[in-house]
């Protein structure tokens, strides 16, 4: 009676460990997919308390290009279309994009920016560059290395060069001042080339380059 009992528990272990191993990974799978989406609700939360809406419903839609991770693992970004009320005005458009660009994509691992960065303030000045203020976060939350920054520049740059043909290049600052680098790999020291048209201008700046490239941007040379 014993020995029966015995092979009656042991095979009932074996069950339950074959279960186990069956709804495990489909258990661990779902886990993953609700820390995303808890995740994603938070950061839409904190960004409507603390980001200004600039989106007017009233502006004329239009097919705009957000440029998020390509999700190749090679360093490299790759545009997406999205319809947005965009204003006619440079500076306002450009803000409205690039808040769209730090709200994300809806696969939080094409994410390019930091999710608790926040853009602080957008100029354009008369010459066509443009100068984008960015919470510390832009610097400090970033993954540090050299494709990681680079792919959060170039995010940024074809963005704008997508979207607001007026900026020719782009000068970012961190929390109002001016820093050396991102987060100790890509030089921000000048401006970077944004509209193509531009290159044949002297700016005296850096052009963006692919992330396997050298780890501190050259600048360009200037034409006598």
């Amino acid at each position: 009676m014993i020995s029966r009992w015995r092979w009656w528990f042991v095979g009932a272990l074996c069950l339950a460990v074959v279960i186990a191993a069956i709804y495990l990974p489909i258990l661990r799978r779902n886990i993953r997919e609700a820390a995303k989406l808890r995740q994603r609700s938070e950061e839409q939360a904190r960004r409507e308390l603390t980001q200004p809406t600039v989106i007017n419903p009233g502006d004329p839609r239009v097919k705009a290009k957000l440029f998020w991770a390509s999700g190749a693992d090679d360093g490299t970004v790759s545009a997406v279309t999205v319809e947005l009320p965009l204003s006619s005005d440079p500076v306002l458009r450009s803000k409205q994009v690039l808040n769209t660009l730090l709200a994300g994509p809806v696969d939080v691992e094409l994410r390019t920016l930091p999710p608790d960065a926040v853009l602080l303030s957008f100029y354009l000045l008369s010459d066509g560059t443009a100068i984008a203020d960015f919470s510390e976060a832009l610097a400090t939350s970033i993954p540090s290395g050299i494709e990681s920054e680079q792919m959060a520049v170039d995010s940024i740059s074809k963005t704008l060069a997508a979207n607001v043909l007026q900026v020719r290049r782009l000068k970012i600052l961190i929390h109002g001042q001016e820093v050396e680098t991102l987060a100790g790999h890509l030089d921000l020291n000048q401006p970077f080339i944004v509209n193509a048209n531009a290159a044949a201008q002297p700016t005296g700046g850096p052009t963006l380059t692919p992330a396997a490239a050298a780890v501190k941007l050259a600048p360009s040379a200037n034409k006598p």
